[in-house]
């Protein structure tokens, strides 16, 4: 089956729209957050808790590092990322372009593609828009990513048109190397296209026009999230969504707080991925419908209550905030699976949430309460 789309709502006063997304590891509904599992496994959390108690439809892994380790040698040889982490969901691989962005200091990049040494050994390798399309085909996710350059931030605009004509050509080549393979275990995978342009409308504008043109089954908006203002975030957000087909899934990358959740949400992003529900979670930040706990603080030693009174996660009826914070002071390993745990739980709920509003027809009133909550410190 080829990946299909479909839209089951709109909102009247924003852009958010609620849809579901057919591949053939399953149906993913919209909006979504992708837990990232950048190795091949999400930390702290098992493969079974990801999928029955955090309800996850779909989760990331990282073509830099499984090409790095384990290898493409034990990939292919389990039959696929699948088949090695017991997953049998969706699965998106990014393309390793944000890898090569944080790797400015050991890496070349020039129009052939990027010559990088890795971090583990300090070995030599390249990535090319072809061979990176093959590693993704040894990796066998459902939803591939184009090779490209992310621009940091703040970035000239001179650079930001030279790497966009770079990503752009790049991206010509993934498409056309994807189109002389087949994908290696018996189902489909589907290429995404990825706009660039930095902060800069006119080349965001025209990275859009070039990626709408692809006709792509979904396309991705990269090079955001990267240091610059939230506002600028969505203003750019806001003008790619305007151009990129509106039947196509709209990918977010590396995006993020639960308020940028529903920001974009609301200017028609479907997607989203990032660490920070469990890169937080390992220093004591949860996450909660009330808003953000630092549950090493003292206030919390004797507060017996569970940690968000509205239930958005399965570890509120068995753990309290007093005990997790005690965890958390004895260097107890439990303390950030629990954290983990619970905050990819919230993060799923808030996107449900956010689709059965956008289905009931009063997307936007229940947005605007919930931001004025979740950004606050409890």
């Amino acid at each position: 089956m080829n990946m299909k789309f479909s839209i089951n709502s709109t909102d009247k006063s924003s852009a958010a729209r609620a849809g579901v997304l057919q591949t053939d590891h399953g149906e993913i509904q919209t909006p979504i957050f992708m837990p990232v599992g950048t190795a091949g496994a999400v930390k702290a959390v098992h493969i079974p808790e990801i999928k029955e108690d955090t309800k996850a439809q779909i989760i990331l892994g990282n073509t830099y590092h499984l090409y790095l380790r384990p290898g493409l040698e034990v990939i292919e040889g389990a039959g696929g990322l699948h088949k090695f982490n017991g997953w049998d969901k969706p699965i998106l691989t990014d393309s390793g372009g944000y890898q090569v962005y944080s790797l400015a200091n050991t890496r070349k990049l020039t129009e052939e593609g990027v010559m990088f040494r890795s971090h583990i050994d300090g070995s030599k390798h390249q990535f090319t828009p072809e061979n990176v399309m093959d590693i993704q085909r040894s990796i066998g996710a459902d939803i591939i990513m184009a090779f490209d350059e992310c621009t940091p931030y703040p970035c000239e605009y001179d650079y930001a048109k030279n790497s966009l004509g770079v990503t752009h050509r790049w991206l010509d080549r993934c498409i056309n190397h994807l189109s002389s393979t087949e994908p290696k275990y018996g189902y489909n995978q589907s290429l995404f296209p990825i706009v660039q342009g930095s902060v800069y409308d006119d080349l965001r504008k025209e990275s859009a026009e070039y990626i709408a043109s692809k006709d792509a089954n979904g396309n991705a908006i990269g090079g955001l999230s990267v240091g610059e203002p939230h506002e600028m975030m969505y203003a750019m957000t806001d003008l790619v969504c305007g151009i990129l087909p509106k039947d196509k899934p709209r990918y977010l990358m590396g995006v993020g707080t639960p308020v940028n959740i529903l920001e974009n949400i609301a200017l028609g992003i479907d997607m989203f991925d990032c660490v920070m529900p469990t890169r937080n979670a390992r220093h004591g930040i949860l996450y909660t419908s009330e808003g953000i706990i630092n549950i090493k603080n003292e206030k919390w030693k004797k507060d017996f209550s569970v940690i968000d009174p509205n239930g958005t996660s399965f570890v509120d009826s068995q753990y309290t905030k007093a005990y997790v914070r005690h965890l958390f002071a004895a260097n107890e390993m439990l303390g950030g699976m629990i954290a983990s745990l619970h905050n990819l739980r919230f993060y799923l709920w808030l996107v449900g949430e956010a689709r059965k509003h956008i289905l009931e027809g009063d997307f936007s009133t229940w947005k605007a309460q919930m931001v004025n909550k979740l950004g606050q410190r409890l």
